[in-house]
């Protein structure tokens, strides 16, 4: 955070040390940025440096946790993202924060009372229905960082006439994001037909060989089309917030 807003906080920090509200440990410990919690360290100053504050993943975190680390977060930060969580997990946020929406599919929690304007147009494209956690998750990523965003579903390469047909909307957007199981070909196809990046990500959907989307993985990285960006397996977290950032650019605010 940089300019007005972040001038505001340091003005209201020295006031609260000036009048013995706080002392000076304690606004050391919040310039630094981090917030422990006991079990977790919340990094305050990410939204400074990166632009979006913390994202929480939740597996492997309690409900209880989650919760409690998504609070601390909307305490300094416009909004927040939980991803992998349950619906228990949404509950539990939802207890702090009434306005914490949960998206089912996507398996993903916001907090978010005032969207950033929609900017730009990101593209996501899903080789079949299976694939549309990993998509959703990417979508609700994206959405939450200011990009508009536009989903295609079903225009895998087994079905190459439904991928042509979509095609003129698809190449309306800044960068696609391409969610693929099976073999993976699909980001290699739209690759070669755009003149955009590719967010390749594989996803565990497919049969024995698949090895739990180590082929597509292995396939996307060796696509043979240029402009193919690849992340991990099932990371659509990874694959919308990397959109979100090629989408926005450097000078957008």
């Amino acid at each position: 955070m940089t300019g007005p807003r972040r001038e505001a906080e340091l003005r209201a920090l020295l006031d609260q040390v000036r009048s013995g509200a706080l002392d000076v440990e304690a606004a050391l410990a919040r310039l630094r940025g981090g917030q422990d919690l006991g079990f977790a360290v919340v990094d305050h100053d990410r939204l400074r440096r990166c632009g979006f504050a913390e994202v929480v993943y939740c597996q492997g975190k309690t409900p209880d946790q989650a919760a409690q680390v998504a609070a601390e977060i909307r305490r300094r930060a416009p909004r927040v993202l939980l991803t992998r969580a349950t619906a228990e997990h949404h509950a539990a946020v939802h207890a702090l924060l009434p306005d914490a929406t949960w998206h089912a599919v996507a398996r993903c929690i916001t907090s978010d009372p005032e969207p950033l304007p929609c900017v730009g147009r990101v593209a996501l494209v899903a080789a079949g229905t299976s694939d549309l956690p990993v998509l959703e998750e990417a979508r609700v990523t994206a959405s939450i960082l200011g990009a508009a965003v536009e989903s295609f579903v079903d225009l895998g390469v087994a079905g190459l006439h439904r991928l042509l047909a979509r095609l003129p909307e698809i190449r309306r957007a800044r960068v696609v994001v391409v969610a693929a199981g099976m073999e993976g070909a699909l980001p290699s196809v739209l690759a070669g037909l755009l003149d955009r990046p590719v967010i390749a990500v594989p996803t565990s959907q497919g049969y024995g060989a698949h090895f739990g989307g180590l082929a597509p993985l292995l396939a996307m990285l060796n696509a043979c089309a240029a402009g193919v960006s690849v992340v991990n397996i099932d990371n659509g977290f990874g694959a919308g917030y990397l959109a979100a950032l090629i989408n926005r650019g450097p000078d957008t605010p």
